[in-house]
């Protein structure tokens, strides 16, 4: 692909890999500065959250990861994921001329449907940021499997092969994980003062929703939270009013968007 990279940031393309994700991570442990970018035309091990698998025939899709290594305490590095996806609606909405806006934590709907997630993995001083997002799939072509959402791509969401263009998509995405994260490191990663949280509610459509959050190893008892989405705190977290109205904060968790009928909630809180 031939497009304009954020200063200091390198493009390693290939045609085939197992996961971006695994390649930048090994790299990083080498050693490699931020700013490495590998992308690829197909994958053969991708994975999104909750270790689901990701696939996207050759050509039709962007997958990609980045490497980030950033000078803010610890605690805070969760925001980046959701920094991330900030990135990734803003450049969808930008170039694709598309509605795109995020479910919580980080996937990237147009229309309701799925079009794009993100993967966080830490690595020594650093994080690796992996994206996929369906750009001209057709129906044929959209993955199959408990993904837990409609799949969809930005072509069938009715951007023209004009707008879903890989390398402007790629091109802005990137643009805008560097402008974030150079704020967001210059603010010591506080989400508020550096207007993160801000730009992340109003991408989130989410917020306002009935959810069912499942939260990963809660076994058969408490493993779920139903209720209204009010915000994003300050740690990222999802915060959830539930039917007593009690305020519950979701660190992680798998939410799906329900109608009130269906969550057993009139939607008065």
């Amino acid at each position: 692909m031939d497009l304009t990279l954020p200063a200091g940031w390198r493009l390693h393309a290939v045609t085939e890999t197992g996961s971006t994700n695994a390649d930048v991570a090994e790299a990083a442990r080498r050693g490699a500065p931020e700013g490495l970018v590998v992308t690829a035309e197909r994958q053969t091990a991708g994975r999104g959250r909750l270790d689901r698998s990701w696939e996207s025939p050759a050509g039709a899709g962007l997958m990609f990861s980045v490497l980030l290594r950033p000078a803010v305490p610890v605690a805070r590095w969760g925001w980046l994921p959701l920094l991330a996806g900030v990135a990734l609606a803003h450049a969808v909405r930008g170039t694709a001329a598309l509605d795109a806006e995020l479910k919580w934590p980080n996937d990237l709907l147009v229309g309701g449907r799925k079009c794009a997630g993100i993967l966080a993995e830490a690595v020594p001083d650093g994080v690796v940021i992996g994206i996929g997002l369906n750009v001209s799939l057709t129906e044929e072509e959209l993955p199959t499997g408990p993904t837990g959402l409609a799949p969809t791509s930005l072509l069938l969401a009715g951007a023209d092969d004009g707008r879903a263009n890989r390398a402007a998509l790629l091109e802005a995405i990137l643009r805008g994980l560097a402008e974030w994260a150079v704020i967001w490191n210059s603010m010591g990663g506080d989400p508020v003062a550096s207007g993160l949280r801000e730009a992340y509610l109003g991408c989130c459509g989410t917020i306002g929703q009935q959810v069912r959050a499942v939260i990963p190893g809660g076994g058969e008892s408490g493993g779920e939270i139903i209720g209204l989405a009010d915000t994003v705190d300050a740690d990222g977290r999802l915060v959830i009013i539930d039917a007593s109205g009690a305020r519950q904060a979701v660190a992680a968790a798998d939410v799906i968007h329900v109608r009130p009928h269906e969550a057993g909630l009139d939607g008065r809180h």
